[in-house]
């Protein structure tokens, strides 16, 4: 017997609701994969070991080994200044001249006032010759006669003294109307044009000579490092030092270290060294700011992680380390580090695998995904003196 045409449509109806509220109460399909989250994209890098060079930093000040002002010494009219502004002079070359005919008048005089009395002098010794004779076989002249031409003499003798003191101190004043270079550099500005009068007591000078090569950088290191310096400067080989650009990236000369202060400055901690170095293609200029970079000792076989990677945490320094696709926070223990790398004494191995960037959206046990990884030998290579 067939059922009645409308329960058959109410059953199919009732079972298409059924189906409809099943449908709604799904859930979606977010809902259903947000307990897994998605992994975080990381860089890494490596553990490494490799011999490591302490090398200790500071920002030095370059200085002429000699700067010499020169000044007259004598009034006088400049006449000459033989040299171009900047121009490299060598030790002894003329640099300015000062009128100089009042000096060689006075000079003229000296020598003519000694030669007369030169003159003098020797008449008077063949007087004296003469009267000693005479007194010695008869008596024929009074002792005093004797005596007088002695004195007469040595009168002549000093005045002829006096004149050479006279002529020594001419030719001194003379010497002093040629200025020279005392060393070999580079003359700066000409402060005194020709034709003016210039005094000795003039306090400005007339230019300045700069020694360049060889040429000194005067820098600053803390305390604490005085002692390996010393024991560095006291070794049988010259420290080098290296001076580089303000940044740090452009070697401008490779010098040796040449003394260490006396003394430690009480208000910043630090004692100061000065370094020489050869500057024949004048990259280092009096005055200019660089970066001084000292060896003050060595790490062999040192386990090195590049300092990008070292995380410091409330007890300390720490880095993630990947372990298959997780990731595990690790304290270390840190000795040497510069602005590259970090020596790492403790807390990990050589070989491992440690976060590098993206440490700022990790936790301990987080998922990771390794977008690429940075080679050991893209760490700065750093040689042991």
């Amino acid at each position: 017997m067939n059922p009645p045409r409308g329960a058959v449509t109410g059953i199919a109806l009732l079972a298409l609701a059924i189906a409809g509220m099943g449908w709604l109460q799904r859930p979606p399909p977010a809902a259903q994969t947000a307990s897994a989250p998605a992994p975080i994209t990381v860089t890494v890098t490596r553990v490494e070991q490799r011999d490591v060079p302490h090398l200790a930093r500071g920002i030095g000040n370059v200085r002429s080994l000699h700067s010499v002002t020169l000044r007259s010494r004598v009034d006088g009219i400049l006449t000459e200044t033989p040299f171009e502004e900047g121009q490299r002079v060598e030790q002894g070359a003329l640099l300015a001249k000062i009128d100089d005919r009042a000096i060689l008048a006075t000079l003229a005089q000296a020598r003519a006032d000694k030669a007369r009395n030169v003159a003098q002098r020797n008449a008077a010794q063949l007087d004296l010759t003469r009267y000693r004779e005479l007194y010695s076989k008869d008596k024929a002249i009074p002792r005093q006669t004797v005596d007088q031409a002695v004195a007469l003499v040595q009168e002549l003798e000093a005045a002829i003294a006096a004149n050479e003191a006279t002529i020594a101190a001419a030719e001194v004043q003379l010497s002093y109307t040629r200025i020279v270079s005392p060393v070999s550099g580079r003359v700066g500005l000409r402060r005194v044009d020709p034709g003016n009068l210039v005094r000795a007591t003039d306090t400005e000078g007339l230019v300045t000579v700069t020694q360049l090569d060889p040429i000194a950088v005067v820098f600053s290191l803390p305390q604490d490092m005085l002692p390996r310096i010393q024991t560095l400067l006291h070794g049988a080989a010259p420290v080098a030092v290296t001076a580089m650009d303000r940044d740090g990236g452009q070697v401008l000369a490779t010098g040796r270290l040449a003394f260490i202060d006396n003394q430690i400055d009480a208000t910043t901690g630090t004692i100061r060294l000065k370094a020489e170095f050869p500057n024949a293609e004048e990259r280092l200029w009096p005055g200019q700011f660089v970066t001084v970079e000292l060896p003050v000792g060595s790490s062999p076989a040192a386990m090195v992680l590049t300092l990008k990677a070292v995380q410091l945490g409330i007890d300390g320094p720490f880095v993630y380390r990947v372990v298959g696709d997780k990731v595990e926070a690790v304290p270390v223990s840190i000795g040497y580090q510069d602005d590259d790398i970090a020596v790492i004494e403790s807390g990990l191995a050589i070989g491992d695998t440690v976060v590098l960037d993206g440490q700022s959206r990790l936790k301990p046990g987080a998922t990771v995904r390794i977008a690429s990884e940075t080679p050991g030998d893209r760490l700065v290579d750093r040689k042991t003196p």
